[in-house]
């Protein structure tokens, strides 16, 4: 599963727009805006889902789950604890 967050901080990396994004992954742009705007986990349809992550792995990202060790080299972001109090409270 990929979050909202983890979306967000992905086109980060990549320095890309949303538009961008649906385009790389052959999906509407309000359905990027959907996914960000998505209160923790993004739901929706799988295949569009599965689109996305396959468009941010092509750009090379990786998507880190919690617990997970990132099998990569390269550089990236992830917090030091699995969760974290929202700082917008």
């Amino acid at each position: 599963m990929i979050t909202a967050a983890q979306l967000r901080a992905a086109r980060a990396l990549l320095g890309i727009d949303q538009r961008t994004l649906a385009e790389m992954a052959g999906v509407s742009l309000p359905t990027i805006q959907r996914m960000e705007a998505s209160d923790g986990h993004v739901r929706g349809i799988v295949e569009t889902l599965t689109k996305v992550v396959e468009a941010l792995d092509r750009a090379g990202i990786e998507l880190i789950a919690d617990h997970a060790v990132s099998s990569g080299g390269g550089r990236g972001v992830r917090f030091k604890a699995a969760a974290r109090p929202n700082p917008r409270t």
